[in-house]
Parts: C-alpha cells; sequence; structure tokens
C-alpha cells in the first residue's frame, strides 16, 4: 500500500503540471489535444518496439480499452476548454468534482452499494464548487466545460480499475491514447470548421511543452497512477487527484497572478476541497490500519 500511495501522489504532482501546460501552449483545446495523443503514442510505440515489450491485441480486447481512451479525449478536450474559457485556476479545481461523479458511477456500473461517506465527502466537495461557480460568475462557462471534464474522469477511472486487472498498464495506456488518437483525427476536421484556427502548426515553445506534456505528464503519469489502482480503489486514486488543483494553482499564482484575479468565495471552496481529500485520506489510512489489526 505504501508503494501504491506513492505512485499514486507522484502521479498526482505530474498531473499538476498539466492544466500550466495547457494555458502555456497557444493552440486551442482540440489541437492541443490532438498533438498530446500523437507524441504521446508515437513515443510508446517507439519505445515498446525497442524494448521487445510491445503486445498485439484482438479486436475484443482494443474495442473496451479503445472505447475507454475515447472518453480520456474527451475529458481532456472538455478539461483544456475550461482552462481557455476561464484561467488555470478554475479549470483545475472543476476537476475535483470527478471524486462525486465516481462515488455515483462505480456503484452503478459495477454493480455495488453506495458508500455513504464517500457521497458526504463528495457533497463537501460539490458545496466548494458551487460556492465558486455562484460568486464568481465570469468564470461560468469555464466551470460547466470543468465539470463535464470531470464526469469524463470518472468515468476513465473506473472503467480502467477493470481493465488493470486483465492487462499491463503499458498495454492500456497505449491503446487507450492510440483510439483516442484515431477518433479525434476523424472528428478534428469538423471540430476545426467549428472553431477555426490560423495555424495547424506548434511554434517551438509549443513543441517544448507539448514534449514536456506528452513524456512527462502522461506516459509516466498515467502508468503511475494504473499501477495504483491495482492496490486503491477508483474513488480513492480519483479523490487524491483532488490535490492535483492545489499544486496547479500554487503554480498558476507563481506564473500567471491568478490570486489577482479570484475572489474569496473560490479561497473558501478550496478549503472544502481540500478537507475532503484530507478526510478522505485518513479514513482509508484507519481503515488499512484496522484491517491489519484484524488480520493480527
Amino acid at each position: 500500500m505504501k508503494k501504491a500511495f506513492l505512485q499514486l501522489h507522484l502521479s498526482v504532482f505530474l498531473a499538476g503540471f498539466t492544466g500550466i501546460l495547457g494555458k502555456l501552449i497557444s493552440l486551442n483545446e482540440g489541437l492541443l489535444v490532438w498533438y498530446r495523443l500523437l507524441l504521446t503514442s508515437v513515443t510508446m510505440y517507439i519505445l515498446f518496439r525497442l524494448q521487445g515489450t510491445f503486445r498485439k491485441l484482438p479486436w475484443k480486447d482494443i474495442l473496451p480499452i479503445g472505447a475507454t481512451g475515447v472518453v480520456v479525449a474527451l475529458h481532456w478536450l472538455f478539461f483544456y476548454g475550461s482552462i481557455k474559457y476561464s484561467n488555470v485556476s478554475i479549470g483545475v479545481i472543476c476537476f475535483s468534482l470527478t471524486s462525486l461523479f465516481t462515488a455515483i458511477f462505480d456503484p452503478l456500473l459495477n454493480r455495488r452499494r453506495f458508500d455513504i461517506v464517500e457521497m458526504l465527502l463528495s457533497m463537501l466537495t460539490l458545496f466548494g464548487i458551487l460556492l465558486i461557480f455562484h460568486f464568481d460568475t465570469q468564470y461560468r462557462t469555464g466551470i460547466i466545460l470543468g465539470i463535464i471534464s470531470a464526469m469524463f474522469a470518472a468515468l476513465f477511472t473506473v472503467y480502467n480499475k477493470r481493465l488493470v486487472k486483465r492487462f499491463d498498464t503499458n498495454t492500456i495506456t497505449f491503446y487507450e491514447l492510440s483510439t483516442g488518437l484515431v477518433v479525434l483525427s476523424v472528428a478534428l476536421p469538423f471540430y476545426l470548421h467549428f472553431f477555426p484556427v490560423t495555424s495547424f502548426i506548434p511554434g517551438t515553445s509549443d513543441f517544448i511543452y507539448l514534449l514536456v506534456l506528452a513524456w512527462l505528464c502522461t506516459i509516466c503519469m498515467y502508468t503511475l497512477s494504473m499501477n495504483a489502482l491495482k492496490k486503491i480503489s477508483p474513488f480513492t486514486v480519483n479523490l487524491c487527484f483532488n490535490l492535483e488543483p492545489v499544486y496547479s494553482i500554487v503554480m498558476a499564482f507563481i506564473l500567471f497572478h491568478e490570486n489577482q484575479l479570484l475572489n474569496g468565495a473560490f479561497y473558501v471552496g478550496l478549503a472544502c476541497i481540500v478537507l475532503s481529500v484530507v478526510l478522505q485520506m485518513a479514513r482509508v489510512a484507519w481503515q488499512h490500519k484496522t484491517g491489519k489489526m484484524l488480520a493480527h
């Protein structure tokens, strides 16, 4: 469990940079996600071929993995759309609602009982988001996009929990992102028709940021988080990812001075979200300790 939690929190730290990079990269959200998927998929394919670890799967296995990849591509589109229409702080804090959607989707899809404590902790997160939404009206479009992003993120984690029981994490990540790339490539001409851009090719700085996003914040981050999923529940993983806004917000304050754009309601809402994470982590630690005591 210690190794799993270490992997989880390292993946959360890397995820904290995704919002910052989304702000730094000048491409719109559609192109940004397309390049992220392209660079990640190509890099993984080359690495697996060089290492001799590439695993070819039959279509019956590719389809459920690929469907999950489409879900994560949608999550990224709405996540970066949220940042583009508001700012990093708003975009990443809306991601915290992933725990609420997980507390709902996981029991429904896996046919288990609803956990009352999970629901209560998620409501604390929801209260924090509602505070920000009610008092910070200028960012409502970004908040709505962020909430939709959190919904797709929850579905992604719940479905991944099933997949990690059958396949290794590298195989899952490669086929998910490759399928997401194929589907988005088909949809991209239509997307750019409604959201036109002046340039399709990223500049030098954008390309460097995209490489960091693909290599560190995608390949490394997803491998670590899916390894953690083997030991830790989807709800706990997603709730721990609620710490992602803390890392991103601190960096956004330093780099973009976003603290000058946010009011008091934002900080009260953020405090509610951090409290929900702390309470859940304490709960998981207590359950694990109690389980060990009962085992002895």
